[in-house]
């Protein structure tokens, strides 16, 4: 929905209470994505070097599942040792279908050689995704909800007012930022056992029953 300016020329971001997750009828979101984040220190600055080289043939093997929706690799401003990877998948199934992959179980065990010194992994059920838009031509502002496994092609779209084309990220050789939307009808519509809880905020998803594996 796109929310006009306020007639004094200010214009006011929504505040944060409407991010909260009763803001967001759990019927928009069909599927609990699940999102994975994990925080990584290598042993030695070269260590870093030869991981990004099998780091960099990922790309290859993530495009070939089909829960696969986005990864992404950030360094720190202010710490040059420590870099965040953040993956979303169609669903907790998805990524572990991403672990038993034999590129990946071949990847893990050379990073587990003294490669990584430390790797604290998160991961999270979806809750909601929203998007904000000022167009920089024309100033129209877009504030809405949307499907997180049709991101692409969501933020491939113009402005709505003027077709100001708003720029994004595409894949990339290193495979620090690699992305594919999939259809909303391969999506599992049945909650898994953690949804209520992550939905309602009251618990993380991790749990005794299985690790928490990266």
């Amino acid at each position: 929905m796109v929310t006009p300016p306020p007639e004094s020329g200010s214009r006011d971001l929504p505040l944060d209470p409407d991010d909260r997750p009763e803001s967001h009828p759990r019927k928009a979101l069909p599927v609990p994505i699940y999102l994975s984040m994990q925080r990584v220190r290598f042993s030695s600055p070269d260590a870093y070097e030869k991981f990004k080289v099998v780091f960099g043939d990922t790309r290859h093997h993530l495009m070939k599942l089909p829960g696969f929706l986005h990864l992404t690799w950030w360094e720190h401003p202010d710490d040059p040792g420590w870099f965040n990877e953040c993956s979303f998948w169609t669903s907790k199934k998805a990524l572990y279908d991403w672990h038993t992959d034999t590129y990946h179980k071949h990847a893990k065990a050379w990073a587990a050689n003294g490669a990584i010194m430390e790797d604290i992994i998160t991961n999270f059920e979806l809750v909601g995704t929203r998007l904000l838009r000022i167009c920089p031509t024309c100033g129209e502002l877009q504030d809405k909800v949307y499907e997180l496994a049709q991101e692409q092609a969501v933020l491939r779209e113009q402005c709505p007012n003027c077709g100001f084309h708003f720029p994004y990220l595409t894949e990339q050789p290193s495979s620090f930022a690699v992305f594919k939307d999939v259809p909303l009808d391969q999506l599992d519509d049945v909650p898994g056992p953690d949804t209520e809880a992550a939905t309602n905020g009251t618990a993380p998803v991790g749990d005794d029953r299985q690790p928490v594996d990266a």
